[in-house]
């Protein structure tokens, strides 16, 4: 099984509007796929939010070019928020049903791309979306980041907690037992006591140098989707899901 370390992955370029965070592959490696006989769903990101794009059936080997942190699966490896990128069919696997031969890393961190794929960028914003905030508004956009990139089943009222605006986003999550702090991760919600309705953003990147790369909707531009490079401290709080 490999496990990935998330230093060096510092390099940061804009390209066609799209960012990309991380380093080039260096190599790929192989390794095989052990479900014990049922085939491994194959999705377009690293996550179970993602849309499958195909299988690979038990005791199949797979090329991995990079790997990458997704939602966290529990397999035949143990648990692991690893993600593999493959070939053939293009997409990532969970790495918990992937056999290496190595626990450490066997193929270079992916390249991940930072991009507004929020699929209700073009709706009204006095809409609501399926998990019951109004779309293109700041909780609406984290809320799907969350459920996307992390495989969260969060709504509106997660936890038996009603969620509300952003501002009350810190008391909800504490009292839903999810974990605020004042410490930066890659998957961590961003939040704002601020104003009169807060404010939410997901972390994207934590960097080397106390800053964060954090994505958003509903901020520097009224219901659109903006990106950030801001200092960790001055977030209000982290909301870990």
């Amino acid at each position: 099984m490999a496990w990935i370390r998330r230093g060096g992955l510092t390099v940061a370029a804009t390209v066609a509007g799209v960012m990309l965070v991380g380093v080039p592959a260096a190599s790929a490696a192989t390794g095989t796929v052990n479900t014990s006989g049922v085939a491994l769903t194959v999705r377009s990101g690293a996550g179970t939010g993602y849309t499958a794009t195909g299988s690979v059936p038990d005791g199949n080997s797979v090329t991995i070019t990079c790997q990458t942190r997704g939602t966290t699966v529990t397999g035949t490896y143990g648990t692991s928020s690893v993600w593999d990128k493959i070939t053939s069919p293009a997409g990532y696997v969970a790495d918990a049903y992937v056999y290496t031969g190595s626990d450490g890393t066997v193929a270079p961190p992916c390249i991940q791309t930072v991009t507004d794929d929020y699929p209700y960028k073009s709706d009204s914003w006095s809409e609501a979306d399926p998990w019951l905030f109004y779309k293109r508004e700041c909780v609406s956009f984290a809320a799907w980041r969350v459920r996307q990139r992390l495989g969260v089943d969060f709504t509106n009222s997660y936890g038996g907690v009603h969620w509300g605006n952003a501002i009350n986003w810190d008391n909800a999550a504490s009292a839903a037992g999810v974990r605020v702090d004042h410490t930066a991760k890659v998957g961590a919600v961003a939040q704002w006591n601020t104003g009169t309705y807060g404010h939410v953003a997901y972390v994207a990147r934590v960097n080397s140098d106390g800053t964060i790369l954090v994505e958003e909707y509903n901020y520097l531009s009224a219901h659109n989707y903006d990106t950030r490079t801001i200092s960790a401290s001055s977030v209000g709080n982290f909301i870990h899901f």
